[in-house]
């Protein structure tokens, strides 16, 4: 018989776990920073000391996986070890829930180590979710799947975006990973309200809300660069979103021009005051 998946509190905040930040994490772990988020694919090889950070890790606080090469949304048939590899890593961490992005990555055999819309079609869906929801079984947990920062439209989209994205979680009987950030920088990109977008969302079924920063291109164009604060507009979304749905785990990125442990967990420490 299994044993029950572990649960994060419902008003938890996390960080995402990146390599700048483990010493100081070493000499005095935060007592805001309930949770960790890792990049699935830099622990699934055999390399010892990544896992020997990890454990270490999972010693004191729940991890969750976040993964970038499940290529939900790709033409080829999902990879059955990367998804083993996967299951092994959680069941290991016994980590609360797992997830990917609404997207695709790799087709012809090739990565192209970038998450990659798809048009918005109502012919999708039954695909994308018939695949969640195969991923959320074999891993015998929850299973949620995030929103995409957006660059390019399609002609052939015959849905909005958060009309696709809502109906492919529930057809799967899976979760939102929701991004506010994405939200955001996808709004400006396209001319869209964020605040009909949390229309769609049913707030029950979101495992937890990302924030990070993003930064502009000179032609006005936001791009989603995890490299930054979080964005003033970005944490009035966050307010918006907690006082339709709240509570929820609420984890930060912070991927480049990464900053110090201290100013990491400032940054994510302003959440609590946000949604006060």
């Amino acid at each position: 018989m299994s044993r029950p998946v572990p649960t994060l509190r419902a008003d938890a905040l996390g960080l995402g776990l990146r390599l700048p930040h483990l010493e100081a994490l070493e000499q005095a772990w935060p007592e805001s920073v309930a949770y960790v988020e890792i990049i699935s694919e830099n622990y699934l090889g055999a390399a010892a000391p990544p896992r020997r950070h990890l454990a270490w890790v999972r010693e004191r606080v729940p991890v969750v996986l976040h993964g970038v090469g499940l290529n939900l949304l790709g033409h080829e048939p999902l990879d059955e070890a990367y998804l083993d590899d996967v299951c092994r890593l959680a069941d290991a961490l016994d980590a609360p829930f797992v997830s990917d992005h609404l997207c695709w990555v790799r087709a012809g055999g090739l990565s192209h180590h970038d998450l990659l819309p798809t048009p918005f079609r109502a012919d999708l869906i039954d695909f994308a979710a018939e695949r969640a929801a195969w991923v959320q079984r074999r891993l015998g947990r929850p299973f949620g799947l995030e929103n995409l920062s957006s660059y390019v439209s399609f002609p052939e989209s015959d849905l909005t975006e958060w009309e696709f994205y809502a109906s492919v979680v529930r057809e799967a009987g899976c979760y939102f990973m929701l991004d506010l950030n994405n939200i955001h920088v996808s709004g400006r990109n396209h001319g869209f309200d964020p605040r009909g977008y949390l229309d769609a969302i049913d707030f029950g079924r979101v495992l937890q809300v990302h924030l990070a920063g993003h930064e502009p291109e000179p032609d006005g164009t936001l791009v989603d660069t995890h490299g930054q604060p979080v964005d003033g507009a970005v944490w009035e979304l966050y307010a918006e979103a907690w006082r339709r749905g709240g509570p929820f785990p609420t984890l930060l990125e912070w991927d480049t021009n990464v900053p110090p442990l201290a100013r990491a967990v400032e940054e994510l420490e302003r959440a609590a005051g946000v949604r006060a």
